[in-house]
């Protein structure tokens, strides 16, 4: 019998960019972007080093992925955060 790829499910890809998501209340903002491309790109940076690094914004984005959006982290990780993304400037 041939393998049922169609039974294989993939968990539903969480946005780039978290739109007034609860559960980033509390968390501190590292930096602020204007674009999705480079607030993302900042953020995998910060999770590669083993952070928990989100970007979030309180409204939605535009068609070209621009608005306030900031980089987040839980209170417990800001200095580290905050060190990195020094160091990476």
């Amino acid at each position: 019998m041939p393998p049922r790829w169609f039974a294989k499910r993939r968990a539903a890809k969480e946005p780039s960019v978290l739109i007034g998501d609860p559960r980033l209340d509390g968390w501190e903002t590292v930096s602020t972007f204007e674009d999705q491309t480079t607030a993302s790109a900042w953020r995998d940076q910060l999770r590669e080093m083993g952070l928990d690094a989100a970007c979030t914004a309180d409204h939605p984005l535009d068609r070209f992925g621009r608005g306030d959006i900031y980089l987040v982290v839980p209170p417990d990780q800001w200095s580290r955060a905050n060190e990195v993304i020094e160091n990476l400037d």
